[in-house]
């Protein structure tokens, strides 16, 4: 791994930090709300019949965040779904630091644009904390991922954690990344 600054995190304290300083009317640059950890969840339901899916959606998630996930187990039994307690039903990874940055970095300028019928990302996915939580419909739009030798089709969970006090900064710190939005509509 190289030694030098993520491209996102010299943007960050070179443009984006100062610029919301302004904008917001922060008196510390420590009140800059910043990214604090990216979660990506990959959930496999499919893993009560067969466990081995477990193993290839964490190699999978382990390619494209370049992190060995971790495997996570049901805590309770639930009959309904045949799931036993301590089954493995899915993986995350939590990112921080120039992993983060990188991550961030090659979602936005690779992974969104091979997005099917691509419109923006939707608004509504903040939590009225801060944080942004999105679902991705397919591991494909990865290009670490190789179309090939996938064995199914999965979506996951991506969560942006930021130190952001609302959803308008947070929102403003996230477009000053660079993730592209869906447009507001104007009432005519």
């Amino acid at each position: 791994m190289s030694t030098s600054n993520p491209r996102l995190a010299t943007k960050y304290s070179d443009e984006i930090a100062p610029e919301m300083q302004k904008g917001f009317g922060y008196k510390n640059v420590m009140q800059v709300p910043k990214v604090e950890k990216i979660v990506i969840n990959l959930g496999v339901g499919d893993a009560v019949q067969n466990s081995k899916l477990v193993d290839s959606a964490a190699e999978d998630l382990g390619v494209i965040t370049g992190q060995k996930p971790v495997i996570r187990r049901a805590k309770k039994a639930i009959s309904n779904f045949k799931v036993r307690e301590g089954m493995p039903i899915g993986c995350t990874v939590t990112l921080r630091g120039a992993k983060m940055y990188e991550f961030l970095d090659r979602f936005i300028s690779l992974a969104v644009p091979r997005v099917r019928d691509f419109r923006g990302l939707p608004v509504k996915g903040f939590d009225g904390r801060g944080n942004y939580n999105l679902g991705i419909k397919e591991q494909t739009i990865f290009p670490e991922i190789e179309y090939d030798k996938i064995d199914k089709v999965r979506g996951m969970n991506l969560t942006i954690v930021t130190t952001a006090k609302t959803d308008e900064e947070a929102f403003a710190l996230l477009q000053n990344f660079g993730i592209p939005f869906v447009k507001k509509k104007a009432n005519n």
